[in-house]
């Protein structure tokens, strides 16, 4: 091996010397003997340094996956070698043999790449590591300070053996450690349980838990502490004799008893067991209880709290062991405490839940609902322990109170509670109570001192449906206690058999009127739903609705694009108003109050809703609105009820709510076959309106309907040709088509071609649709007279073709749409399709540029008049034009085309051009000849000189 560098080890072979053997054996027997960890790893330390003859062996235990801690050592530098920390980063040979899991040597150490080596002297380092169950719990390093070679394959496969075999040792020792401690804590856990099994008494629990953990700790004094609602009280005291124990009680003053609640509350607190320190000065129970450590273990359970106190013994401090102990006793005790709680609770439930059995077999036999509140008044005062009791029920969002209970006996009342915290209490759904009625903020005073009353427990009464049926209260607890959460939950429970109880009667009487109000809704329902005409369904629905609500005058208005329009207007005597001036100012009253009311129901006189004009005119003395909703949630019309007998109550407004519902659903069937109606007779005299002839028909060619246009045509009515074949429209046919139809040419799809009759010509287009009933399809034909533009189209092609100026649309990317016969012969192409596929800018004019100066210039002015331009032919020689073009926008303003005229000015430019020539060639002569020529025009003026 080259100096410096680390070898790893493969898996170890079996022992080679009988040293090695008898070093196995010896710290076998030391661990059988029961040695500790520590002492025995200090023997392994001890005896492999004299094994191996190294200068020092070090034992390095894991802290955490990333440190190790140095533990124990023998020899070299021991004493700085205990509580070093070496962390995973670091460069060491014993934390490379933990992450590979082997043993590893380095010779001749680099000082360098090993600096604790170093540190240490090292010339030679070994390490193997400990592995227990897969998992690697230290390491045994080996030093030699003078040796650079000293370690070897065999003394490294040594090594691993003896770790492996340290290892097992050491977690055997911790199993049986475990075992021994776990066993010792089993038997004080089970003494406990038995001690504390079965006990149903929360008092006897808690005094069995004191003694048991005084006799556990062999301590002189154990005081246990609890609390539900209030402050800490002594519960338990377990001493050594009864004496010692009642002379504690005697001492336990409010000194005492402060100390004492101040420990608990702290554990409590802290949720674990806590230590103090005290002496006979803190405690206030003077030498009898002597100095030292206290252990304040908290326990709790759903309804207590509490905390077990041991205080000092004479033998010694308590252990770590013994405080652990401790806790879990506290847990033993929490759960026999909660036991113990939960039986006594169950006894007292099974108590409460017998008498209201009775209480409700004895509601559910009554059947009048007087008899009903008479009988809850009694019964709830004797149940919850309370002098009152009262009854109501809740109506118009009040609370009426109907029978109350004063000496036991019940009276009928009819009181309504006045609106304040009560009632917003229990209109909230939850319980009111009080201990001082009279400081309540906003009491009905005079209702207090009426009774009088102190104390007040006050609980809704809640339906199935969640909704408020009433209330009961009762006043002033019979053994003059405050009011507490029992009470309160007492009440919550009879509260709800109670509420059972009231629904059902209350139930018996609403549902013959439910019964009653369905069958009038069905009536108005099946009566309106077939009025689809607006006027018919007005009149019936607003008597219908007077009907069946009771009123004796009725009227409603519709709204009409957003106006309202009285529509029907009854007096109490049901006779109807034709008085139109009335029914425009009754509508005008109706929407300034709707303005003003934002209600789906308002009730008030007629007078303050509608004014003293209508009072008197219609003979109303009160009126109840009803909105009326449209689909779109819009205000759809208005319903008006007046003079009824009885004012309307919660189930009366829920009838309304369902009148108004069904009226809105017939209002809009009415208005929307109105719509139908109208739109079906628009579209009818549209249809008839068109010049065009249209025919539609089935598919086995049968007419079923034809346009007024078509019918004159032929001389007969429309409704005459609906229902015969096609056949009888062959006179409009040139030729025999090859089925009934004359203007069907396939069999699906659309088709569309020209069609000559007589001396006319007719475009005809089909398209084929589903009929609105059935899914069969229905074929429609339009014949399009296009005689006069197939003729204009005919005298402009032959203008277009026959002209000799070149004619041309284009694009403004370059390209020609069309072209005339004339545009091509003067751009010498042999064909108009040629002509189509030359690009304009890169072929006929001089360069692309001057193509895009001039389609700037027609962007800007829209037209093009006289301009030259010099052009290439195809054989590419020039050709001069004079252009005259206009642009094609479209509904944005863009260009779409340039459409335009060329006029061949070639000739004319040539003879221009010759012209010019003459004329240089001439004044040249003249400039040069030595004879005076004279000009002279016709009226003898000298022209040229």
């Amino acid at each position: 091996m080259q100096p410096g560098n680390t070898t790893i080890t493969p898996e170890f072979g079996p022992p080679s010397s009988d040293s090695f053997q008898k070093l196995l054996l010896r710290i076998s027997d030391a661990a059988a003997r029961g040695t500790s960890a520590d002492s025995l790893i200090q023997l392994f330390c001890r005896a492999t340094r004299d094994f191996f003859q190294v200068n020092g062996v070090y034992f390095w235990q894991v802290a955490s996956p990333d440190e190790l801690v140095g533990a124990e050592a023998d020899g070299l530098l021991a004493e700085r070698f205990r509580g070093a920390r070496l962390k995973a980063d670091e460069s060491a040979v014993a934390m490379e043999a933990v992450r590979s899991r082997r043993t590893v040597f380095v010779n001749d150490v680099d000082p360098h790449r090993y600096p604790m080596a170093a540190a240490f002297q090292a010339r030679s380092m070994m390490a193997a590591p400990l592995v227990v169950s897969n998992e690697v719990i230290g390491a045994a390093a080996f030093l030699h300070d003078a040796d650079a070679n000293f370690f070897n394959e065999d003394l490294a496969a040594k090594a691993t053996i003896l770790a492996g075999q340290l290892g097992s040792l050491l977690e055997a020792t911790r199993l049986t450690q475990a075992s021994r401690e776990e066993h010792r804590r089993v038997e004080i856990l089970a003494e406990v349980a038995h001690a504390l099994h079965g006990t149903p008494d929360v008092s006897a629990v808690i005094e069995a838990l004191a003694d048991r953990i005084r006799v556990l700790l062999r301590t002189r004094l154990v005081c246990v502490l609890l609390r539900q609602e209030g402050p800490f009280q002594l519960r338990a005291v377990a001493a050594e004799t009864p004496q010692f124990a009642n002379s504690i009680r005697a001492r336990h003053d409010r000194r005492a008893l402060r100390f004492s609640a101040d420990l608990a509350g702290r554990a409590v607190a802290a949720g674990e067991p806590i230590t103090v320190s005290i002496d006979p000065e803190s405690h206030a129970f003077g030498d009898i209880v002597p100095s030292g450590m206290l252990i304040a273990a908290p326990f709790r359970t759903s309804r207590t709290q509490g905390a077990i106190l041991i205080y000092p013994r004479q033998e010694g401090t308590f252990s770590s062991e013994e405080k652990s102990l401790v806790s879990v006793i506290a847990g033993f005790g929490a759960v026999a405490i909660a036991n113990a709680e939960l039986y006594g609770t169950a006894r007292a439930h099974a108590q409460e839940l017998h008498q209201l059995l009775e209480i409700s077999s004895e509601l559910g036999s009554i059947g009048k609902l007087d008899q009903f509140m008479q009988a809850i008044v009694v019964r709830a005062a004797d149940f919850l322990g309370f002098e009152f009791s009262f009854v109501g029920l809740m109506q118009r969002s009040a609370f009426h109170v109907r029978w109350a209970t004063v000496k036991g006996k019940p009276s009928r009342v009819d009181h309504i509670l006045p609106e304040g915290v009560a009632t917003r209490t229990l209109a909230a759904k939850e319980v009111f109570w009080a201990d001082e009625a009279s400081k309540i903020v906003g009491a009905d005073l005079e209702f207090i001192a009426k009774l009088p009353i102190r104390q007040i427990v006050a609980v809704p009464l809640l339906g199935s449906d969640g909704q408020i049926l009433g209330m009961f209260g009762v006043l002033d607890r019979l053994d003059r206690k405050g009011i507490s959460e029992e009470d309160i939950r007492r009440a919550r429970v009879l509260a709800g058999q109670v509420a059972i109880a009231l629904e059902l009667t209350r139930n018996l009487d609403l549902s013959e009127q439910h019964r009653q109000g369905a069958e009038a809704l069905m009536g108005l329902a099946l009566e309106v739903g077939k009025l689809l005409h607006l006027p018919d369904f007005a009149k019936s629905f607003a008597a219908r609705a007077a009907d069946i609500t009771g009123a004796r005058g009725v009227a409603l208005a519709l709204s009409q694009d957003g106006v309202l329009e009285t529509i029907v207007l009854q007096g109490p005597t049901r006779v109807v108003c034709h008085d139109r001036s009335l029914l425009r100012r009754f509508s005008q009253a109706l929407t300034k109050l709707l303005l003003e009311r934002s209600e789906d129901i308002v009730r008030a006189s007629a007078t303050e809703l509608l004014g003293s004009e209508f009072t008197s005119a219609l003979g109303w003395t009160d009126c109840t609105l009803v909105r009326i909703p449209s689909s779109s949630g819009d205000l759809g019309g208005v319903l008006c009820l007046a003079d009824r007998d009885q004012p309307f109550g919660q189930e009366d407004q829920q009838l309304l709510h369902a009148i108004a519902s069904h009226a809105s659903m017939a209002l809009e069937n009415a208005r929307l076959f109105t719509r139908m109606d109208q739109a079906n007779r628009h579209w009818m005299e549209i249809f008839d309106a068109i010049s065009d002839y249209i025919v539609v028909h089935d598919e086995a060619h049968n007419v079923l309907r034809v346009n007024r246009s078509l019918a004159e045509f032929i001389g007969v009515e429309p409704v005459q040709l609906v229902g015969l074949n096609m056949r009888a429209l062959l006179a409009l046919a040139t030729e025999a088509p090859p089925h009934s139809c004359p203007f069907c040419r396939t069999g699906d799809g659309t088709d569309e071609f020209v069609h000559p009759v007589l001396e006319r010509t007719y475009l005809v287009s089909t398209s084929r649709i589903h009929g609105a009933n059935n899914e069969r399809l229905q074929t429609i034909h339009v014949l399009k007279d296009i005689t006069d533009r197939r003729e204009a189209e005919r005298r402009y092609r032959e203008l277009f073709d026959n002209i000799q100026e070149g004619l041309f649309f284009s694009t403004p990317e370059g390209r020609f749409i069309e072209v005339n016969d004339a545009l091509v012969r003067m751009l010498g192409y042999g064909s108009r399709q040629e002509l189509l596929q030359v690009d304009i800018n890169a072929v006929i004019y001089s360069s692309p540029e001057v193509r895009e100066r001039l389609a700037q210039f027609m962007q800007q002015h829209g037209v093009l008049r006289n301009h030259e331009e010099t052009l290439r032919r195809k054989d590419g020689s020039a050709v001069h034009v004079l252009i005259n073009a206009f642009a094609v926008l479209d509904a944005q303003g863009r260009v779409v085309q340039y459409r335009g005229l060329m006029l061949d000015i070639t000739g004319l430019k040539n003879f221009q051009s010759e012209l010019q020539r003459e004329r240089d060639f001439s004044s040249k002569i003249l400039n040069h000849t030595q004879s005076l020529i004279l000009v002279v025009d016709t009226a003898g003026l000298i022209s040229r000189l």
